[in-house]
């Protein structure tokens, strides 16, 4: 037991932060390379390695440690969130049609309505079903993001996911207010027999989007006007550092939507109509991009904590595959409606799956909520829903953040975007 110890727990060598990371950035890079060797997408190698440093395995990345890094994933989320906006030019979007529209609306619908029904299914807890419905539409852009930019891919798919994963989060911020608020209605009238509003409850995700739109849109006029002048990629690259520390910062002060706030820096660059301007304000992300998705993938590697996998059950399943079929069949019949080209409706739906961040941070929302639900009412069917959505979306994420990029990277092969790569 004793070298079993000293093999799966290397807390005790206390090695810095700056040490760790800088050795775990080298590995994962590596590691990365022989993921990509294997035709997988680089991040998966990322992850492992995250995975084997952190709770899984050598505990050297531990709870404190990462919460201390904590702004490096939210660095690179605001990039993350930069580059989508940048990618979505209006008369791109036009030459789509209303076919973006209507597959962000049916597939997040499509996931929220088929997980509601076979959680109710399952379950008869339609309190239960409710909020796993609501985990159901969010996504997690970086890894979409990661793999069109590590497959150069370009296209009309590649166009639709970018505009899908950016723009479904604030949908799904949207469906999360309202059925967390019908469930907490429902828990309250069973718990005291007295009903609450819903609409009061619904006013906190509508104002959360309305102004992280509207500070993304004033922080945008100021950075196009502080960088037209510019011509130096280096100085522009300090630019663009600047202003996604300032949205990332003042989105998480003010309880904003930290990737709708700094897309919209991107998006109102990208729609200023200057051109060579973009080039010369994108250019230089090309080369910081890969090291920020070095950095945040081998900490989410470390967040996904494997002992929470048996935990699953059926449950978890039945979430997986509701998810799964709400999203590709959602994003399929969207993309019918909107009378899109054959292969962003074969393959949209692929490239959509990635599940992290913004759904465990919903969970945990979730948990603290109705736990406060179950003090104030004495409700404990709310703290069991708690307890159980968070348990069940960690566990759940670490099957879509390791499925979703591959599936990504399978779709663009198959939709012919990636340089190189024929057709599958």
């Amino acid at each position: 037991m004793a070298v079993l110890a000293i093999t799966t727990d290397l807390s005790f060598l206390h090695l810095s932060g700056l040490t760790l990371l800088g050795a775990a950035t080298i590995v994962a890079f590596y590691v990365g390379r022989v993921a990509k060797f294997a035709r997988l997408p680089s991040l998966i190698g990322y992850m492992i390695v995250g995975v084997i440093l952190g709770p899984s395995a050598l505990h050297l990345f531990d709870e404190p440690s990462m919460e201390r890094l904590s702004f490096i994933t939210e660095i690179a989320l605001g990039f993350v969130a930069f580059s989508i906006g940048s990618e979505l030019n209006l008369s791109s979007l036009k030459r789509l049609g209303m076919g973006i529209i209507s597959i962000i609306l049916v597939e997040s619908f499509s996931a929220f309505l088929v997980v509601v029904l076979a959680m109710y299914l399952l379950t008869g807890d339609l309190p239960l079903s409710l909020i796993f419905g609501s985990m159901a539409p969010a996504s997690a852009p970086a890894g979409t993001v990661a793999v069109i930019h590590e497959c150069r891919a370009k296209g009309s798919l590649t166009t639709t996911l970018y505009a899908v994963v950016g723009f479904d989060d604030g949908l799904a911020i949207i469906i999360f207010g309202f059925a967390a608020a019908l469930a907490k209605n429902l828990l309250i009238t069973e718990a005291s027999g007295v009903s609450e509003g819903i609409l009061r409850a619904l006013l906190d995700p509508a104002k959360e989007i309305v102004l992280s739109l509207a500070v993304g849109g004033v922080a945008g006029l100021l950075f196009f006007r502080m960088v037209r002048g510019l011509k130096n990629g280096r100085d522009i690259l300090i630019v663009v550092f600047g202003i996604v520390l300032v949205c990332a910062g003042l989105s998480i002060r003010w309880h904003l939507s930290l990737i709708l706030t700094n897309m919209m820096v991107g998006f109102v660059l990208a729609n200023k109509r200057h051109e060579s301007l973009l080039n010369r304000v994108t250019s230089p992300l090309l080369e910081v991009m890969p090291l920020l998705f070095v950095l945040f993938f081998c900490l989410a590697g470390a967040h996904l904590q494997l002992s929470v996998l048996p935990s699953l059950g059926v449950v978890g399943i039945v979430y997986i595959l509701g998810r799964s079929a709400g999203l590709i069949g959602g994003a399929r019949l969207g993309a019918l409606f909107g009378h899109v080209e054959d292969k962003v409706k074969k393959y949209v739906g692929l490239g959509i799956l990635s599940q992290a961040g913004v759904a465990i941070g919903l969970s945990l929302i979730v948990k603290h909520e109705f736990t406060l639900l179950d003090a104030k009412y004495n409700a404990p069917h709310a703290l069991k829903i708690g307890s159980s959505v968070l348990a069940t979306i960690t566990a759940t994420c670490i099957f879509f953040e390791i499925i979703g990029p591959i599936l990504t990277k399978v779709a663009l092969k198959k939709a012919g975007e990636i340089p190189d790569e024929k057709p599958g």
